[in-house]
């Protein structure tokens, strides 16, 4: 028998509070980075990442409908999530405002389908952009993972508004 109701219940708080109870949950920072046709680089923070699957290697992430960088996203085919290390806060501030060239004040390598890389990360994924899903104000991207490295270094996390470090015991 399904019990659930065939809508949710409207909130009973406002958005600010939701905010203040979402920054509890600790999270990763990433910079996704891709190449235009042109050979321009673009880039942005995100900590909505996650994985999805093993077989096929998927993972995902999101960005606000209605963000200037959504043309740019949502119509190439690649780009490659860059997951920050710890001494790394000073790149998701850059890449989180509207800078004009962030790519001419980072060190960076290109994939092998050519878009940025950004050197110290502690992990990469460079993905073929399987699928988009709008959903409330943002759209869910879900990437196919084609390549990945990691560098096993402390990670750079977010929690209660605030950029940091997460000391992570050697194995």
């Amino acid at each position: 028998m399904n019990t659930s109701s065939p809508r949710a219940a409207s909130p009973a708080f406002d958005s600010g509070h939701f905010r203040q109870a979402l920054s509890q949950f600790a999270t990763g920072v990433t910079v996704i980075t891709t190449r235009l046709a042109d050979g321009t680089f673009r880039g942005l923070t995100a900590s909505s990442f996650n994985s999805v699957s093993l077989d096929p290697p998927l993972v995902l992430w999101s960005l606000k409908s209605q963000a200037s960088s959504m043309p740019v996203f949502s119509g190439n085919s690649h780009y490659v999530i860059n997951i920050l290390a710890a001494d790394q806060g000073h790149l998701a501030k850059l890449f989180s405002t509207r800078t004009e060239d962030p790519f001419g004040q980072v060190e960076f390598e290109l994939s092998r389908t050519g878009h940025p890389v950004l050197k110290g990360c502690t992990a990469w994924f460079e993905c073929h952009n399987r699928s988009r899903y709008p959903e409330g104000d943002h759209v869910i991207f879900v990437g196919e993972v084609e390549h990945c490295e990691f560098n096993p270094r402390e990670p750079l996390v977010f929690h209660g508004g605030r950029l940091g470090g997460l000391h992570v015991p050697a194995a």
